[in-house]
């Protein structure tokens, strides 16, 4: 049986000054979530492929000063004070299934994927976002529309993830709503009450702002268009 446990505000880590945790938000009751309507999931094609081929960047957009590939990842990486950046996909996606591993190598930041918006520019960094983030490995949401953090629901509380080792993280974003699975256990439930936000657009994987050196990893990316099983996959059921 599943442990569903009352939802508790996250916990800010603070390291000489630095805040590296998500932002701290009240997250969803059940009963508040399921307040939300669920709308339908769209139509198309179901396609199942790899986003990251190992070894290029083919299919991605970015900064080329921040992004590389070495040893079967894509890496995020700088050793000075940037703006939070993204590596986006060319393609764009609605509904879909997406799964990944990350690893936070240096700092203790955190990374994420963005999807549901839009390619942004603020100030001089011109791979910005305005939409949803999902973030690992302290698990949150992010709104990059409004600059603030989500409300989600939680359904356990069980600690899943560290800070420097491998996430697998898989997130399912069907009609309004999205799910997120770390480590085959389901761990946040989100629904967009705003439906006009909902868009057609690339996925991008964050490089987030940080005071000092960091590097983060992500690798074996694929995406699964309109996914016919409405269901956290990793998860065992």
């Amino acid at each position: 049986m599943k442990k569903v446990v009352p939802c508790l505000g996250f916990t800010a880590i603070l390291l000489c000054g630095q805040q590296a945790a998500p932002p701290r938000t009240i997250p969803y009751t059940l009963a508040e979530l399921e307040a939300i309507p669920l709308m339908s999931a769209r139509t198309g094609t179901m396609v199942k492929k790899a986003l990251f081929d190992g070894k290029t960047l083919d299919g991605w957009q970015g900064n080329p000063d921040w992004w590389s590939v070495r040893d079967g990842a894509i890496v995020g990486k700088f050793n000075d004070k940037v703006p939070t950046s993204f590596l986006f996909t060319k393609d764009n996606y609605s509904d879909f299934r997406l799964t990944l591993s990350s690893k936070m190598m240096e700092s203790e930041n955190h990374a994420g994927v963005c999807f549901w918006g839009e390619i942004a520019e603020k100030g001089e960094n011109k791979w910005y976002t305005h939409g949803p983030l999902v973030i690992f490995p302290n698990p949150s949401m992010w709104d990059y529309n409004d600059g603030k953090g989500l409300r989600v629901y939680k359904p356990t509380l069980e600690k899943v993830t560290s800070q420097h080792e491998w996430v697998q993280v898989e997130i399912l974003a069907v009609g309004n709503r999205v799910r997120a699975a770390f480590n085959g256990v389901e761990i946040l439930e989100w629904r967009e009450a705003d439906r006009s936000r909902i868009k057609e657009g690339p996925i991008g994987v964050q490089l987030h702002a940080w005071t000092g050196p960091q590097e983060v990893l992500y690798k074996d990316i694929v995406v699964e268009t309109f996914p016919k099983l409405d269901r956290l996959m990793s998860v065992k059921q």
